[in-house]
């Protein structure tokens, strides 16, 4: 069985089984307990391999290695988390985490404030769950510019990705390719039926869809938008960082082309000049194209914000650093730019 990193180097191991078994393995760095991740920042660590009576070796494509260290958490202002269970069997159960602003816990507070969901929660706050152990700082940035009055206090909920059914979740389309990918009416089912009423419940919220955003980056930001198209009155603020515009032959492009005119959302699309290009993406240019056909589908220029980082990388620490841009985009404080009435007042 070999074992293949993202730098092309090889790694091999063999192990005699019986013919036509599973078994279940993970890959890690020396006994060390850095156990692999894929391209997708999922954990690799259930595998499972079936032995044929050919015993042709077995490839597995590692991106990264997680780091055995935990750090302290570095969770900042007030946060809970939640476990939720979809109703729907081919969803996994999932965390969520779901930052507060300052000033929610005031005994005798009855305010209620916007929502913004964020996909690959585990990502977002805490370096001790993210990848490669880099957290987006999403609860600091929030915290500083709440206080700060640059933005509207707004409650961040952060929805943990689930492994190897991130892809599949993240994907409005199944391909030759990833043929069990194609989820995401499913997924979105689950956000606008479910874990919505959810959090609306728990929480004082302004459940309203002026009032709710959506976010995430590569194939999160592509199911943002797919989403925020699908459910406009329920998601009016798309957070589309770092889109897989690439997927499935660009298919987000001929959806967007086939809308009838604009729709009420207020987007967010951005790029790094070094998030990488391979024979199906083109990121920059695919971005652009994005930010293009929203606009000749009538969008208001002061509805989309599309900006190229020069030198950003696809990571999370590139995605931290530009996530105070973002917010104060979706959620300028009262008196910005935002036309929709989000003010409550």
């Amino acid at each position: 069985m070999k074992l293949r990193t993202a730098m092309n180097s090889l790694y091999s191991a063999s192990v005699s089984l019986g013919s036509r078994t599973w078994r279940g393995f993970r890959a890690t760095w020396r006994g060390r307990g850095k156990a692999g991740k894929g391209a997708m920042g999922e954990e690799l660590t259930e595998r499972a391999y079936a032995i044929t009576e050919e015993d042709e070796p077995g490839l597995v494509e590692l991106a990264a290695w997680r780091a055995p260290e935990d750090p302290p958490p570095t969770l900042t202002g007030l946060v809970r988390h939640h476990e939720v269970k979809p109703r729907d069997a081919r969803l996994p159960a999932r965390r969520l985490i779901v930052w507060l602003p300052p000033g929610y816990d005031t005994p005798g507070d009855t305010r209620r404030y916007p929502v913004l969901y964020m996909h690959d929660g585990q990502n977002l706050m805490d370096a001790l769950t993210a990848f490669a152990r880099v957290e987006w700082n999403v609860d600091e940035t929030a915290e500083a510019l709440v206080r700060a009055g640059r933005v509207e206090p707004v409650i961040i909920v952060g929805i943990y990705n689930t492994g190897m059914d991130r892809l599949p979740e993240y994907t409005h389309t199944a391909t030759e390719k990833y043929p069990d990918a194609g989820r995401a009416d499913l997924y979105g089912d689950f956000l606008v039926n479910e874990l919505k009423p959810f959090i609306d419940r728990a929480y004082r919220t302004r459940p309203e869809g002026a009032c709710t955003g959506l976010a995430g980056s590569s194939l999160g930001g592509l199911v943002s938008l797919y989403l925020g198209m699908k459910y406009p009155d329920t998601f009016t603020r798309l957070g589309v960082i770092s889109p897989s515009v690439w997927w499935d032959e660009r298919d987000i492009l001929g959806r967007v082309a086939a809308l009838s005119g604009p729709l009420p959302l207020r987007i967010w699309v951005d790029m790094g000049t070094q998030e990488g290009d391979h024979e199906e993406a083109e990121t920059v240019e695919d971005a652009a194209r994005l930010h293009q056909a929203l606009l000749e589908k009538g969008w208001p220029e002061d509805d989309v914000r599309y900006t190229v980082y020069e030198g950003a990388e696809h990571t999370e620490a590139a995605w931290s650093a530009r996530f105070a841009e973002v917010l104060e985009y979706l959620y300028p404080a009262r008196g910005g730019s935002m036309r929709a009435a989000t003010s409550g007042e």
